[in-house]
């Protein structure tokens, strides 16, 4: 067997990036992807209220577009605010009606968050992505919100 046959793809990056950096920088293999997955739902709830302000003001003010701002950062930040009232309930039932006001909150973030991309196309690249974010947080809470009336 050759060198070249038995070389990995690693191995062949590593020395091509040597010789690009010199001997000073050392290549490395990641074993976990760069960006993990936000499991802390208060923390994702937050950034994405933050995410749809941010988006917010980039939609121009005119009388289409007044009532689907407010509606949509009323809309988004209210998942988050939920969720934390969600995670201080004192019963399960309490729980519930917070996880079942995220789940709503969410869906109805998915509507405005579409009304926007209608009234303003060329933020709809932008728009989308958020979209894909609010259906996550929706199935989210309804997976939890279902888990838990099943338990009653």
């Amino acid at each position: 067997m050759t060198d070249d046959e038995a070389m990995t793809k690693h191995e062949t990056l590593a020395d091509s990036e040597n010789s690009f950096w010199g001997d000073e920088h050392k290549p490395f293999v990641r074993e976990e992807p760069d960006a993990k997955p936000l499991y802390d739902l208060e923390e994702r709830t937050a950034r994405f209220g933050e995410a749809i302000i941010d988006f917010a003001k980039k939609i121009p003010v005119g009388p289409l577009t007044d009532r689907i701002i407010s509606q949509l950062i009323g809309a988004a930040t209210s998942v988050g605010a939920n969720y934390d009232e969600a995670d201080d309930a004192v019963s399960k039932k309490e729980f519930l009606k917070c996880i079942g006001t995220c789940k709503k909150e969410a869906r109805e973030s998915k509507h405005f968050l579409r009304m926007a991309a209608r009234a303003v196309p060329e933020l709809k690249f932008e728009e989308r992505g958020l979209w894909l974010e609010a259906k996550a947080l929706h199935l989210i809470f309804s997976k939890i919100w279902r888990s838990g009336k099943n338990e009653c």
